[in-house]
Order: C-alpha cells, then sequence, then structure tokens
C-alpha cells in the first residue's frame, strides 16, 4: 500500500474533540485531553507525509539517472553508425554500457527497496501509536461508565465498540482502508456517548435541592394527613410579609395550597396557592386575591414569592425572579391577626381538627427554602433568592429554613 493512498484518507480524517462533562452544580468539567495528545497526532501525519516526499524524491532521481544513461547510449550508436570499422567495438561498447545500466537499475531498486521498508516500518510504528491513543480513550470512557449514576446502560454503547477495536487495528496493517473506518466508528461512538452524557446531566439535574439546600421536604402523595407545621420565630401581627419558597409540584389541581396561615376566626386568613399552572395569594380571605397565569410547570422546581403591605393595599407575586403580578388596594389597612396555625401543603380546617382537613387541596411533591419576613423585599433581593446555584443560607426573620421549627407530619419527611 503506497504512501499517497494512505496519506490523503488520514488527512482527511480528523482529530476527535475532547467530551465535556457538567456536573451537578459546579458546570461543565472536561474530559482530560492534554496538548501532548495533539502533538503526537501532528508528529504522526508528519511523520507519513516525510515518507511520501522520501519516495517520489527516490523515484525522480532514478528517472533522471535512467535518462541520462539512454542519451549517452544514444549518443554512443550514433558515433558507431557513423564509422563502420567500429563495429565489432561497438558492440563491446554497448555490452559494458548494458552491464553498467543493468548495474544502476538494480542500485535505484536496492534503494527502493530500503525506502519502501522504511515507509512500512514507520507505518507500523503509527498504526502502534494510534491503537495506544485508542486504548487510552477506551480507559477514559471506562472511568466515566464507573463515575456515572447511569453508566451502567451508557458504558455498555461505548465499550461494546472498543472491545473489538484492537482486532480491527491488527487487519488495518495489511489494508489502510479498515484503519481509517475503525476510526470514524470511535468517533461516532465518542459523539453517541457525549450526547447521552448531555441527556444524563439534564436528567440528573431535576434529582438536585436548588440553590445550594441541603434538604427538602417530601409530600410524597395527596393526603389529608400528610402536611407539615411551622412554628414561626416571632408574632404573626404584622402589617407586611414577604413569603418565598421552592416548590417541585408532582400534579396541581384546581386548588393546591404551598402555604397557609389561619385562625379560629379565619382559617384562610394568608394563603399562597397553586390552581392548575396559576399561582394565587389571598390575604384576608379569598375576597382578596392576586393571581399570575401559566407560570406554573408540574415535575420542575420553582421559586414562589409573595409579598404584601397593608399602607397601600399593594401586593405583588413573583415567579423564579420574575414579577408575575402586581395588584394595588388588598386589604388595604388589614392586619394580620396573631395566634393562627402555619401549614405547609395544607390548610387549617374550619373546625380546627386535623382529621377533618381536605385531601383535595393537599400538596404532592417536595418544597425547600421557606423563608417569610415581616417587611416586603426589594425586587433585586428577590431576584438573588431566586438564584439556583445558591441563596439557602437567606433566612427570613420570621420564618427562617433551617432555624424555625418545621414538623412533619402523616407521611411527609425531611429528605436530602
Amino acid at each position: 500500500l503506497s504512501a499517497v493512498q494512505i496519506v490523503p484518507s488520514l488527512r482527511s480524517f480528523s482529530i476527535p474533540e475532547c467530551v465535556s462533562v457538567e456536573g451537578s452544580k459546579a458546570g461543565a468539567t472536561q474530559i482530560p485531553c492534554t496538548p501532548q495528545d495533539l502533538s503526537r497526532w501532528n508528529k504522526l501525519f508528519i511523520m507519513l507525509e516525510d515518507s511520501q516526499m522520501k519516495q517520489d524524491m527516490l523515484l525522480h532521481q532514478n528517472e533522471d539517472m535512467v535518462k541520462v544513461e539512454v542519451d549517452s547510449i544514444q549518443k554512443e550508436l550514433h558515433k558507431l553508425n557513423n564509422n563502420k570499422a567500429c563495429v565489432q567495438a561497438s558492440e563491446n561498447t554497448c555490452k559494458c554500457i548494458s552491464e553498467q545500466m543493468n548495474g544502476n537499475l538494480n542500485k535505484a531498486m536496492e534503494q527502493l527497496r530500503e525506502a519502501a521498508d522504511t515507509y512500512q516500518a514507520q507505518n507500523n510504528e503509527t498504526l502502534q501509536q494510534l491503537i495506544h491513543f485508542s486504548k487510552n480513550q477506551a480507559t477514559r470512557l471506562t472511568k466515566l461508565e464507573s463515575s456515572s449514576l447511569l453508566g451502567a446502560g451508557l458504558g455498555q454503547v461505548a465499550m461494546k465498540s472498543f472491545s473489538a477495536y484492537p482486532k480491527e487495528q491488527e487487519a488495518s496493517n495489511a489494508d489502510g482502508g479498515k484503519l481509517e473506518r475503525a476510526l470514524m466508528a470511535t468517533v461516532a461512538d465518542l459523539q453517541r456517548v457525549h450526547a447521552q452524557l448531555a441527556l444524563f446531566q439534564r436528567a440528573t439535574a431535576h434529582r438536585f435541592l436548588p440553590s445550594g439546600c441541603e434538604m427538602a421536604l417530601l409530600f410524597p402523595m395527596r393526603s389529608k394527613h400528610i402536611f407539615a407545621e411551622v412554628i414561626p420565630s416571632m408574632s404573626m401581627s404584622l402589617q407586611s410579609f414577604t413569603i418565598c419558597l421552592w416548590a417541585k409540584v408532582t400534579q396541581t389541581l384546581n386548588k393546591t395550597v404551598l402555604f397557609s396561615y389561619g385562625t379560629k376566626k379565619n382559617p384562610q386568613e394568608l394563603q399562597l396557592l397553586l390552581a392548575r399552572h396559576s399561582v394565587l395569594l389571598t390575604v384576608g380571605g379569598e375576597t382578596h386575591l392576586v393571581e399570575a397565569h401559566s407560570v406554573v410547570t408540574d415535575g420542575q422546581w420553582g421559586h414562589f414569592c409573595a409579598a404584601w403591605s397593608s399602607e397601600q393595599g399593594l401586593a405583588t407575586l413573583w415567579v423564579n425572579g420574575d414579577n408575575v403580578a402586581r395588584v394595588p388596594g388588598v386589604a388595604e389597612g388589614h392586619v394580620l391577626p396573631s395566634n393562627g396555625f402555619i401549614l405547609l401543603g395544607q390548610e387549617r380546617s374550619r373546625s380546627g381538627i386535623y382529621r377533618d382537613l381536605d385531601s383535595s387541596v393537599a400538596f404532592t411533591g417536595k418544597m425547600t427554602g421557606v423563608n417569610m419576613w415581616d417587611h416586603v423585599l426589594d425586587a433585586g433581593r428577590i431576584k438573588e433568592y431566586a438564584n439556583q446555584d445558591g441563596s439557602c443560607d437567606s433566612r427570613g426573620n420570621v420564618i427562617g429554613w433551617g432555624v424555625s421549627e418545621i414538623i412533619p407530619h402523616g407521611g411527609s419527611q425531611y429528605i436530602n
């Protein structure tokens, strides 16, 4: 197999790009692909190109030698034909010249054989380095498989192709086309693994708690017995407030309670609710209602905030750091009464007895980062708390996540 056939095919082959993996919190992580690997590829292709150039130079050199010898013979024959007396001498001369040409040709063929042997040795060395590189890639994929949660299925796809790869490389010593096909198949496998890693990252992103929180409340099913009771750090007799929390709802119905504060006189004094794909806030009863439509997605974490001030009756709703509703005149001049009960994932019954709770309004899903302040937060603070990369260490002075006592009931529980 000549260098003219192999070098163009190797030039058309592109070096595989490095695979990147995104971590759960720290962003993208790149599979090691050192500059040594790239310089090694450049050296391999330069070696092949140098071999081709050497062979071409030898061929041109021998062609020039043959041409010179033929011209010399033609001149000698022309002189001899003009002198009949030198016919015998010309025969001897032709014989000597023929022997000299044969010697030169044999020398040229020997040089060509030496060049071919040298090229073959370089080619074999190049192939062995390519095989070693492919084995290193296989080892990296094996480590990646053992470190990922879904590595079993992912590794089967990648390693299946690498298991047959060395055998294909042995056969490629006789056929360079097989080498190129094997390398292209490896590139395709790496691209397939990269795509599956991207899917894996998107899938595992939903497993982590947002905003750097280390724990969450799990409400496994919709039941009147499953909720959490909150003991505030100060009196609930407030003229303004801001409530913020992270929630991942499994499914929202016509009314799903996130946060509820009720007293004996008014069990629905203050509520933060979900309704299908909407979020709602009530202050002083359902007559004072604030609503934002099409802002809730089932099965995804969302940051929900509600703020209210008695002075102007201005109520606002925020979802994922964006202001989605702003309504004035909501319970203007009202003051929240004290001595009530705060429930997460459920609302107080009119009888005040837990067995009379309504399962149809119960929350199912996960909740974390529940905080409440006795004043209205500015927009910058709310946007900061909606940052998924870490803001769980900010706590409210009325309810502080991780500080205030939150008591799970029924099947609700804390999870990491």
